[in-house]
Parts: structure tokens; sequence; C-alpha cells
């Protein structure tokens, strides 16, 4: 089974983050749970229809990761653009996606 994770859009600024294993939405994908079995994906299921049940987050899903050389990687480009920021200049305090880790 692919290793996943738990991504999702905060309500507040539409932000990209991924459930930690405190529980908590963070906006850094290396800091995410990952879930390396079933019944972990099932429970990451269960915490994103919680989640977006209570007007955490919007836009919730599982998506597949592959860990290379200790750091996590999304295999579809979409959340590689997600876990990376914008593709452009977007507003200050972010800085555009590092183009390297998009193209991997």
């Amino acid at each position: 089974m692919t290793d996943k994770v738990l991504t999702a859009n905060r309500l507040t600024d539409g932000i990209a983050v991924w459930l930690d294993a405190n529980g908590h939405w963070v906006e850094n994908l290396q800091d995410a749970l990952v879930a390396r079995h079933a019944e972990a994906v099932a429970s990451l299921e269960a915490i994103g229809k919680r989640d977006f049940a209570a007007n955490r987050v919007v836009d919730v899903n599982v998506i597949d990761v592959q860990e290379v050389a200790g750091k996590l990687w999304p295999i579809r480009l979409r959340e590689r653009i997600r876990a990376a920021g914008p593709t452009m200049e977007y507003a200050a305090g972010y800085r555009p996606a590092d183009a390297a880790f998009i193209a991997v």
C-alpha cells in the first residue's frame, strides 16, 4: 500500500494544511502524520470528515506520498504544488514554489 497523508485547506484563509500526529492542521507537509495501513487511513478519513463538519477545513483529501531520503514527496503534481506553495508571486509572506520539488 502507498503511504498516505490527510490534506485540506484551512477555512479561515485557504492555506493548504496537513494533519499531524497530534491532530493539528499544520502548514508543512513534512510534519504530517503518515498512514501506512488501511486502519490508519480510515482514521484519517474520519478525522477529515469531523473537521470538515466542524468548519475547520475544506477540500479534505487523503493523498498518496512516498518517502525519499527521509522527505515526504506527494505522488501527484497537484499535491506537490500545494505542498510547495504557489507557483508565482502570490502575497506578502508567500514565496513561489521550488520548481525542483514540483518537477520531481
